[in-house]
C-alpha cells in the first residue's frame, strides 16, 4: 500500500526541518541513531500541526538553530543535532 499524500508531505516537512537544523538525514543509518530517526518520522506522521509546520518552514531562513516549540519532535531534533557525526554546526550558530 502506498503512503498517503498527507504522510508524504509530513515526511518532507521533517526532512526539510532537519536540513535547516543542519541534521544529516543519512545519520539514520548509524545504528545508535536509527530508532531516533524512526521515532521522529512516526511522530511527524501523527502530528496535528502540519499546516503550522509548513508555514514555519516557508517563513524561516535556510538555517535555524532550533525547531519550533509546537513541533512534537523539538527535543528529538535537538538530540539529533548534538549526536550526529561530524562538526556540530549548532554550536557555532549559538555562539554568534
Amino acid at each position: 500500500m502506498a503512503p498517503s499524500a498527507s504522510r508524504q508531505n509530513q515526511s518532507r516537512n521533517l526532512y526539510e526541518m532537519m536540513e535547516r537544523l543542519g541534521i544529516e538525514p543519512g545519520g539514520g543509518v548509524v545504528p545508535r541513531l536509527s530508532l531516533t530517526y524512526a521515532t521522529a518520522l512516526h511522530r511527524c506522521a501523527a502530528c496535528q500541526f502540519t499546516q503550522a509546520c509548513r508555514k514555519w518552514l516557508d517563513s524561516m531562513p535556510a538555517s535555524v538553530p532550533f525547531a519550533p516549540q509546537f513541533c512534537p519532535n523539538t527535543d528529538t531534533l535537538f538530540e539529533l543535532q548534538v549526536a550526529q557525526p561530524g562538526p556540530a554546526k549548532w554550536r557555532t550558530k549559538l555562539s554568534r
